[in-house]
């Protein structure tokens, strides 16, 4: 190892102690390195599987299950897409059911989920992680066999374990899914056509799944305007409690501890940094604990930084603080805005 002061690698570092001692690299520091190994292996691993296409069939009738922010933007979607002309959406409150139609996102309504699963070409289960994999048992029992079933839970190993339980006696063929799109609003009213737009859905299929039915499933959602990214059910759990589960934890933290008559001097960074905890807590206590391992070493990653940042303050060293908040800046800039 050489020591290399008073330089800077291609994006910037300071290059000093553990610079390797490489003529090929010469402009690459060992941060650098680090990064592009674990972008690397991140895109490989995201390569094992091919993008999605866009169906190109005409699905004479969807299914979707609850027909909120989601399920509804899936109607929604569907229909201004003319993937089909027919959206049955099923729940259990007849006032939601008809404010869902009133709202164009399906054309027919049904509390009876058997009896519209009957009928269908694929469902979409677009409720509370808690209730889907009962629901999931529901539609199996009445769809016609090779029907195809997806859903739109926050989740997935708990989920996908328990539809491949009973795999070999399945009449449906059920593709985990995940669109990470959405809003704290709620509601048929809060749908949009083009929620999905630009957006990455996950696919998760399991060893056992067909590929065929996996592309299938990411050629749904890619029809409805999203990027498909496939992996493995516990590599999604792990890797949205990094990027939604613990923030919303946070959120949620940070609001809680905001004193009451501070509230009125709140502006654009609280209220950012906050937003997503007016999501709804009973959908989120769900998603929370049906992810508790992953979520907790999220945390912990998180409480690591917060304490090296609190140990800066307390010992008064700026430029320990600055080097601190500059990495945590680069890593924000470096996904855009």
């Amino acid at each position: 190892m050489a020591a290399a002061s008073g330089k800077n690698c291609s994006v910037g570092h300071s290059l000093g102690r553990g610079m390797p001692n490489s003529s090929a690299q010469p402009s690459r520091c060992l941060r650098c390195l680090f990064f592009l190994s674990a972008l690397h292996r991140f895109a490989r691993h995201l390569m094992k599987v091919q993008a999605a296409q866009p169906i190109r069939v005409h699905l004479p009738t969807v299914v979707v299950v609850g027909v909120g922010l989601i399920g509804g933007s899936v109607g929604l979607a569907v229909r201004s897409r003319m993937l089909s002309g027919r959206v049955i959406g099923v729940g259990r409150s007849s006032a939601s059911l008809a404010e869902a139609k009133g709202c164009g996102v399906v054309t027919e309504t049904s509390t009876d989920l058997s009896r519209a699963a009957a009928e269908a070409d694929i469902v979409v289960v677009a409720t509370g992680v808690a209730a889907i994999p009962e629901l999931l048992e529901q539609i199996d029992k009445a769809v016609r066999p090779g029907t195809l079933i997806t859903d739109a839970g926050s989740t997935k190993a708990s989920i996908v374990a328990a539809w491949e339980k009973r795999r070999r006696w399945r009449r449906g063929r059920f593709v985990g899914g995940h669109p990470i799109a959405g809003s704290h609003r709620r509601g048929p009213s809060a749908a949009a056509a083009d929620l999905f737009t630009g957006r990455v859905t996950v696919v998760t299929p399991s060893k056992n799944t067909p590929a065929a039915d996996a592309e299938e499933v990411g050629g749904f959602w890619a029809s409805l305007g999203s990027t498909v990214f496939m992996m493995t059910p516990r590599e999604h759990d792990s890797m949205l409690a990094a990027t939604s589960h613990a923030p919303h934890v946070l959120a949620a933290a940070i609001a809680a501890a905001t004193p009451p008559e501070s509230r009125q001097l709140t502006a654009g960074g609280w209220r950012d940094t906050t937003r997503i905890a007016a999501g709804d807590p009973d959908l989120w206590a769900d998603i929370l604990l049906d992810n508790v391992a992953a979520v907790a070493k999220a945390l912990s990653r998180i409480a690591g930084n917060a304490e090296k940042i609190l140990e800066a303050l307390e010992k008064n060293d700026r430029k320990k603080l600055v080097s601190l908040l500059k990495r945590a800046k680069e890593d924000r800039d470096a996904v855009g805005s």
